[in-house]
């Protein structure tokens, strides 16, 4: 699992980058743990995943509208997504927008950047209120693009129908300073999270002494190294779930060896049953 500093590239006669994904499947696309300068709002019109955010991992169901602010780390939100996938994705640096000093919307919208620093989730309901203004601005081009990302950001600015995804902000220097140590960790959870994940050997692969590692861990992720294995097991276990998998069939896969302990750590991380989740689909 690579940890990478993305380089995005403006559209052709445009100050920021606009994606818009669809018909293409999950497989064919790539949801890297990366950071970049630019501020990025995406939104899954439909589908599921993972939203990994800073310190922030939960899984979604239902589409999701996110804003995620310069340099944080995060993953795409088609992570552990499956078919179909259809999102979004509007990517600018903060300096191309004019903002004029003291004026009443001009401050909503800075406040709003400045809150992307921790990430930013929207509600459904503000979701839906805002894909037709990004389905126009995916077929805009030249100026009248850019007036309708001013106007998505001063609708977003009035919003109080969301949560913040983080208490605290998540400097990229700790992972950039530590990708080495991180993608071998993170490398070792991806390709052994079905079976027995041995904390000495993730040390050993950081190249560090276990008591050392744990502290190095937790500095960089927010949790400890326990947590992040038995959050990522719970996606892929509600990845499992959302394919008609059985609870048990989903426990064993995913690197559990009791459904009590299981049911109890998914509902901890997911705030509801394995039963009550599968019913929920």
């Amino acid at each position: 699992m690579k940890v990478i500093l993305e380089h995005i590239s403006p559209d052709d006669n445009s100050s920021f980058k606009v994606l818009h994904i669809k018909d293409i499947p999950i497989s064919e696309l790539n949801w890297k743990y990366h950071y970049h300068p630019e501020i990025e709002i995406v939104c899954v019109l439909k589908g599921k995943g993972t939203r990994h955010v800073g310190y922030h991992k939960s899984h979604f169901e239902d589409g999701a509208l996110a804003l995620i602010g310069s340099n944080i780390p995060h993953s795409g939100l088609g992570l552990n997504a499956t078919d179909p996938h259809e999102e979004i994705v509007i990517l600018f640096k903060e300096e191309i927008l004019s903002l004029p000093e003291g004026e009443t919307d001009s401050n909503s919208i800075k406040k709003l950047l400045e809150m992307s620093r921790y990430g930013v989730l929207f509600s459904s309901e503000v979701k839906k209120q805002i894909i037709p203004k990004l389905e126009l601005i995916t077929k805009a081009e030249g100026y009248t693009r850019y007036l309708l990302l001013l106007d998505l950001l001063f609708e977003l600015s009035k919003t109080e129908d969301y949560e913040l995804l983080n208490t605290e902000i998540m400097p990229y220097t700790i992972v950039s300073r530590n990708r080495v140590r991180l993608e071998a960790v993170f490398t070792y959870v991806e390709n052994g999270y079905q079976n027995e994940v041995d904390i000495q050997q993730a040390a050993d692969l950081a190249n560090l002494t276990k008591p050392a590692f744990c502290n190095f861990f937790k500095k960089a992720t927010s949790i400890t190294f326990v947590e992040f294995v038995n959050r990522y097991r719970i996606d892929k276990a509600c990845v499992l779930l959302s394919q008609e998998k059985s609870i048990a069939e989903s426990c064993y896969a995913t690197g559990f060896n009791n459904i009590t302990y299981f049911n109890k750590i998914f509902k901890k991380y997911t705030k509801t049953t394995p039963g009550q989740f599968i019913r929920s689909l």
